[in-house]
């Protein structure tokens, strides 16, 4: 088959390996600075110049598959030859004769993850090993189960920071890039375990055939338009015996229950190990620190923030400074450092190891998150942690948890007018922040801590 691949960036990274070289006709972006250039010697053209070649299909590398799908559809590019990177297990079968055999690729076994015994032991699969929420969330679960005795393992579908941290406490690894496409039977080393923990909707094809004599609890932490690109026939088909389904919140809790709107939902909200400094002390200066902390992207909304910086009076942004942590690879913050190069009160700091992200954060004033959407961000949960307030957008899952200026503070999703109010509010308002942290600590103990969590696990499992 000829391939046209849409989407050249960080999803193209995650599932090129998939595709090789001589059967990829081109590259397609709608990046003006992208189109005309090389990406692995293969050309990158317009969606318009690709769809004017011979292919077979068109493969949507991205999550934004909906506008993709729609474009393609309007360029005139047939509806039954557009495909997402969900649908590579249908790809591979078909070009494989029924089988993806001939396409698996290794995999890589760290610690003792060979050698335990399955039948006694909790296997937790992840979709990346990175820093990013999720991941850390099901770590946090690893820790849980081992506190009460029990042996784990955890499988991702790619490596990353976080393995080094699983080994250097003992938790043996597998990293299984075939679990991008296959599903459970097609996995073989995952038979066997005592239970099986999913963890995001990346993972509904592996559960879409698999043993049904394995319990298997799969948690949802994804927002809404990551279900996009999902079949939805094969959720609804999908047999539920021995399958329980929890989700982080209200946004992936309302996205599944479309295609499964009769299927329990149970609520398991992550814990957050207490890494807080005990002194609760802020460093001695004259500005109010704001922190936003994640991938720099659209979703994740740090343009928000800085156009509502911009609508600051001098007076304001004199008195207070902001920092983004986060990967800042993404075209978006590359448009953003161009942006505040004239605005000396951003800094943008690139990624953080998590001790750097819990010394930011004990010296931050104020944790904004001003995403698009949002289901439950970790880092929100970390900020209440330390003592620090969260000025959260209500497309943010710790929104609901939020009482107006007494325990955080809420502004309306994509709003800069309104978040540039509420930043104005803090900065005039210092003497108020101290106790909105403390209150914000009680969200933390009562919601997010590892003895909340702790209790809600051991029910569901």
């Amino acid at each position: 088959m000829k391939y046209l691949i849409f989407g050249t960036g960080d999803y193209y990274n995650r599932y090129k390996k998939w595709f090789a070289r001589e059967d990829i006709t081109a590259l397609l972006d709608n990046a003006p600075d992208k189109q005309n250039t090389y990406l692995d010697g293969i050309q990158i053209l317009s969606p318009e110049q690709g769809v004017r070649l011979a292919y077979d299909a068109v493969v949507i590398l991205s999550f934004y598959v909906k506008a993709m799908r729609r474009q393609l559809g309007e360029l005139g590019v047939p509806e039954d030859r557009i495909y997402h990177f969900y649908d590579l297990h249908k790809l591979i079968c078909r070009a494989g004769n029924g089988s993806i055999a001939a396409y698996k690729k290794p995999i890589q076994y760290y610690g003792r993850a060979e050698e335990v015994d399955k039948a006694s032991c909790t296997l937790l699969l992840s979709h990346d090993l990175t820093l990013g929420g999720p991941a850390i969330a099901l770590y946090h679960m690893a820790e849980v189960l081992r506190a009460q005795g029990d042996e784990v393992v955890f499988g991702s579908m790619l490596d990353g920071p976080l393995r080094e941290t699983l080994l250097a406490e003992g938790i043996p690894v597998v990293v299984d890039v075939n679990l991008q496409v296959e599903t459970m039977r097609e996995a073989e080393w995952t038979s066997g375990f005592q239970r099986i923990v999913c963890n995001t909707v990346n993972f509904h094809v592996f559960l879409s055939e698999r043993d049904t004599k394995v319990p298997t609890l799969w948690w949802l932490h994804d927002s809404a338009f990551f279900y996009d690109g999902v079949d939805q026939t094969m959720l609804r088909e999908m047999d539920r015996e021995n399958l329980r389904l929890c989700t982080v919140g209200a946004v992936p809790r309302e996205a599944m229950r479309r295609f499964m709107p009769d299927m329990e939902i149970a609520d398991l909200i992550y814990g957050v190990a207490d890494e807080a400094h005990k002194s609760g002390k802020k460093l001695e200066k004259n500005k109010i620190r704001f922190v936003t902390i994640g991938y720099i992207e659209a979703r994740k909304g740090q343009d928000i923030l800085v156009r509502a910086v911009r609508r600051l009076p001098d007076s304001i942004r004199e008195r207070a400074e902001f920092y983004l942590v986060g990967q800042d690879t993404s075209r978006m913050a590359e448009e953003i450092r161009a942006e505040i190069r004239e605005m000396p009160g951003i800094v943008m700091t690139g990624t953080m190891d998590r001790k750097g992200i819990h010394e930011i954060l004990d010296c931050a004033d104020v944790l904004v998150c001003p995403s698009r959407e949002d289901p439950m961000p970790t880092v929100a949960a970390e900020a209440m942690m330390h003592g620090v307030p969260c000025m959260v957008s209500d497309a943010a899952g710790t929104a609901s948890f939020i009482e107006q200026e007494v325990n955080g503070i809420v502004f309306r999703s994509g709003n800069e007018q309104e978040l540039a109010e509420r930043i104005r509010w803090c900065v005039e308002h210092p003497d108020r922040l101290s106790g909105m942290g403390i209150r914000a600590r009680t969200i933390y103990d009562q919601h997010f801590s590892v003895a909340a969590f702790e209790k809600k696990v051991m029910e569901l499992l």
